[in-house]
């Protein structure tokens, strides 16, 4: 399963892996939102609410996809946020692990506070 995220300045796609998050995600696209930054993350609301799986992390890889159920938000880590210790990617609390960037994550620093953001299926 793959997406696409698309913003002012450029776009990415990302694969998503076979979970309930992904799949509760993938049934409300495509979907309309508005960028916030976060140290080197970008995360926008999403309006899906699911709950915490128990693989839930905190502290990621750069380009993972994430899903900040605090939030209801979609969270792309691509370095260190405000709360990381050293080079770590950690998000502001444990969130469910759904995919992975493809190519380089460090495209998101193009993203700012404030941009549209459109998320849609890749149709294969």
């Amino acid at each position: 399963m793959q997406i696409r995220i698309s913003w002012p300045a450029d776009r990415i796609t990302a694969t998503l892996d076979d979970t309930p998050t992904a799949h509760a995600l993938l049934r409300e696209l495509p979907l309309v939102s508005s960028a916030h930054t976060w140290g080197e993350e970008v995360y926008f609301d999403t309006g899906v609410t699911v709950p915490r799986e128990t693989d839930a992390r905190q502290v990621v890889e750069p380009g993972i996809v994430a899903f900040w159920t605090d939030g209801d938000a979609l969270a792309l880590p691509y370095g260190p946020t405000p709360i990381s210790r050293g080079d770590e990617c950690r998000l502001a609390s444990p969130c469910n692990v759904m995919g992975r960037i493809d190519g380089d994550p460090r495209r998101l620093a193009s993203v700012r506070a404030g941009d549209p953001v459109r998320v849609e299926l890749v149709d294969d």
